[in-house]
Order: structure tokens, then C-alpha cells, then sequence
């Protein structure tokens, strides 16, 4: 699995398949019900660690062939495959204004709707009309935003064993220059402040209330610690990268070192933004 996730981390998946379209999806869900067969979706692998031991039974990956957009007038239709980021270069060919701040997040679209991914102010949720999903029983489902229950890193996904597919969202035209200079900006931010360079998961942690995460670990006196090959980012304190050879239980151990770290210095309790799976 370190060969799918951008933290290259994660021992070997039992099986994995490539679904062609959104029907090869819920047919292999369908599948693996009818014969009592594990699974887990995965996209992009951006805000993943999979653990050392791998992952049993069925990997779904979606991101390689599920990566249609379309766009109709101040709508754009992406299937959940799609990169955020060339979604977003989307919008800016036709000079719809909503996404420039996701423009540099690296997932794909389906796992980005599932946490209601967001920077610079803005979230997903913003643009999004309507999403569609396969629940646990393999049916196909549309949901309203309002009905995703969307909110900090959440979504009705969590909620529910539900798989995002394909999300509409809805823009207003804006001008070419405009949106591409706030692009522009974001993209310097983000490969000046984040460490884009080595292997991660993006952002280890969830903002706390009223703070940073990256700032109490930094005040915290961890900047640059590590564990093994498991470092604590010299260029931003929220995230935790691979220097080469990190495994799963590195990462893990020293995520629990911060935590304790920033709790007792702090008193504040900081949540995982990263999603762990596979065999314990």
C-alpha cells in the first residue's frame, strides 16, 4: 500500500481493483456483502497512513479511471476520482470563481467531499449542490448539501458507511485573471509554508478551538523531532513526514509523543486529521 498513499507507508492489500465506472463500484460493493468480504475504498491516499500489517480483503481504488469532469454553464460535474486540483484548474479555464483556495490540495475530489476538505478560509461545502453516494448496501444515492451534514472536517459520510462518486457544484463567473492570481498565491503559500517535499499525509491534526495545531507544537518545543524516520516537519509544525523509511507504528508513536506533549504543556487535546486503517 506505500505505493498508493502520499505518506509511502502501508504493507501489502489482500486484493485490489480498478472499477471502471460508478456501476463497477456498486457491483463490487454488492460483491463483497453477498460473500462476507472486507473492503475500503481509497482515492488518492493523501491523508492516509495504512498500517504495517496492510489491509484485508478488498481495496476499491477509484481515482484512476472515476475522474470525469464536466462542466455546464456555471456548474461544474466532477466523478469522485478527479484531483481537487485539476477540478480546480477547471473552474479556471471557465472562469468560475469558488475553488481557488482548494486549488492545492493534492486528493482526490470524493475523499476532499468526505472531510469537507478545505484552506485559506474556504471549504468544499462552499460550492457544492449535490452529491452522490453508494451506501453500504451498494445502492446508488443522491443527497442535497444540506443533507451531506457538512461541517469542520465532517460529513454525513462519517456518519455512514457512504461512498462518494460524483459532486456537483455551482460557481459564479469571475474573471480569468482575478481567479488565476488567487490561484497563483495560494500555490506560493503552500509550497513556501508546507513541506511538499517529503512524504506525509498532509495535516496530522485537526485546528483546535481558537488555535493552531502547528503553532502548540512548535511552542511546544518539537519542531524538527523525530522518531526514527517519523519527523516532526522542520518547515511546518502540523505536519508529520516520512524521511525515508518510517513505518506505520513510527508514525503512530510519534503522533501519541505530541499529543501527550501538547496536553500536558497546553491542556488541549489534538485530534487526528489523518485516517489510519488496515490490520492491527
Amino acid at each position: 500500500m506505500k505505493e498508493h498513499t502520499y505518506f509511502k507507508i502501508g504493507g501489502p492489500a489482500d486484493v485490489m481493483a480498478y472499477p471502471q465506472n460508478i456501476n463497477d463500484v456498486s457491483r463490487l460493493i454488492k460483491f463483497c456483502n453477498n460473500n462476507n468480504i472486507d473492503y475500503f475504498v481509497l482515492g488518492n491516499g493523501t491523508n492516509l497512513l495504512v498500517r504495517d500489517k496492510g489491509i484485508r480483503g478488498l481495496v476499491i481504488k477509484v481515482d484512476d479511471n472515476l475522474n470525469d469532469i464536466k462542466v455546464e454553464c456555471n456548474k461544474i460535474i466532477a466523478e469522485a476520482g478527479a484531483k481537487v486540483s485539476r477540478v480546480a484548474k477547471m473552474a479556471l479555464k471557465n472562469s468560475l470563481t469558488g475553488l481557488e483556495g482548494a486549488s492545492g490540495i493534492p486528493g482526490s475530489l470524493g475523499g476532499g467531499v468526505a472531510m469537507n476538505a478545505g484552506a485559506y478560509g474556504t471549504e468544499l461545502k462552499d460550492v457544492i449542490t449535490k452529491v452522490k453516494c453508494i451506501d453500504e448496501n451498494g445502492d446508488i444515492k443522491e443527497y442535497s448539501k444540506e443533507e451531506m451534514h457538512f461541517g469542520y472536517r465532517h460529513s454525513r459520510v462519517h456518519e455512514e458507511k457512504l461512498l462518494v462518486v460524483e459532486v456537483e457544484m455551482e460557481m459564479e463567473k469571475g474573471n480569468y485573471d482575478d481567479i488565476k492570481n488567487s490561484m497563483d498565491d495560494y500555490t506560493e503559500r503552500r509550497n513556501t509554508k508546507q513541506p511538499i517535499q517529503l512524504p506525509s499525509a498532509g495535516s496530522t491534526f485537526k485546528r483546535p478551538e481558537g488555535d493552531y495545531a502547528g503553532r502548540l507544537i512548535d511552542v511546544s518545543g518539537l519542531r524538527g523531532f523525530r522518531y526514527k524516520d517519523a519527523q516532526v516537519s522542520e518547515k511546518h509544525c502540523g505536519f508529520v513526514v516520512n524521511l525515508g523509511n518510517a513505518t506505520c507504528e513510527d508514525v503512530l508513536t510519534l503522533i501519541k509523543t505530541i499529543q501527550k506533549t501538547v496536553k500536558d504543556r497546553h491542556g488541549v487535546e489534538l485530534q487526528r486529521e489523518v485516517l489510519i486503517v488496515g490490520e492491527e
